[in-house]
């Protein structure tokens, strides 16, 4: 049995790809939430819609929640065939708090991931200082200098030093920094480690999506797409056929009718995937 999991899915563009999922894929096809109540209310709004989504409660900042999460789909499934990370978080005011590990733990299944990114990533790196757009957009980072510059930011906004160190005023823009980045890592450390990957052997690949400005808590009521229209390309990008090799490790923006994706990395160059 196939199985899809999406984080952060009892509303907003998570609910929605859930909902397209439990339309377009063939297996099992998982809601998760960190709070339990809410997650069990959004699977009974899909299946009145005569879906029939599973849930998990699953809480990215929590450790033992991602722990028992694996586990539970290791045992279960024997992994996960297709994971959509979407859970996040916009700060409406300054906070103290920023968990950069949620950038990168929950990396703990095999499979096809889509990370819902944001064009505020691109805005927030072009921000930054002439040294850590250097770094960002460099082809030999690390996961280790990934996390070491994500956790330098946190630190230094803790201390109100962050714009003399040269970062932005955008929190949520630079976690999306990370996250696109660190798809870029792993796809082509994959590269590296699988090159022969073919159809039988469907690759792991790290994609970010840019769903747009969506109508969501997070985004306001003032966007222009519906939760269904941003769920589109992440939904897009994680029914991929097997073997297909592009796109891969890109930041994907829109789906042409002609199924040519316009993605740009971030070296901000744009190009054309056939």
């Amino acid at each position: 049995m196939f199985v899809a999991v999406v984080t952060g899915s009892n509303k907003g563009i998570g609910l929605a790809i859930v909902r397209a999922l439990c339309k377009q894929f063939e297996g099992d096809v998982y809601l998760t939430a960190r709070d339990l109540g809410r997650g069990e209310e959004a699977v009974k709004i899909l299946t009145s819609e005569g879906l029939k989504p599973k849930f998990q409660q699953l809480d990215i900042t929590d450790v033992s929640s991602i722990t028992s999460a694996a586990a539970f789909f290791r045992e279960t499934y024997g992994g996960v065939d297709i994971l959509v990370n979407n859970a996040g978080i916009a700060f409406k005011r300054k906070s103290e708090t920023l968990h950069p590990q949620t950038l990168f733990n929950i990396y703990c299944f095999p499979g096809r991931v889509v990370n819902v990114s944001s064009f505020m990533g691109s805005l927030a790196l072009n921000l930054c200082s002439e040294e850590f757009q250097q770094r960002f957009r460099s082809e030999d980072i690390t996961e280790d200098e990934l996390v070491g510059l994500m956790e330098r930011f946190v630190e230094k906004t803790k201390t109100g030093e962050h714009k003399k160190d040269g970062w932005p005023e955008l929190v949520y823009g630079v976690s999306k920094t990370g996250l696109t980045t660190l798809s870029m890592i792993l796809a082509r450390r994959l590269s590296k480690e699988r090159p022969h990957d073919n159809v039988a052997n469907a690759p792991f690949a790290p994609l970010g999506a840019g769903p747009g400005w969506v109508r969501t808590d997070m985004a306001g009521d003032k966007a222009p797409k519906s939760p269904d229209e941003g769920a589109v390309i992440p939904v897009y990008l994680a029914l991929l056929p097997p073997g297909a090799t592009e796109p891969h490790g890109c930041f994907v923006t829109e789906k042409g009718d002609s199924a040519v994706v316009k993605s740009f990395t971030l070296k901000l160059g744009l190009r054309e995937l056939s």
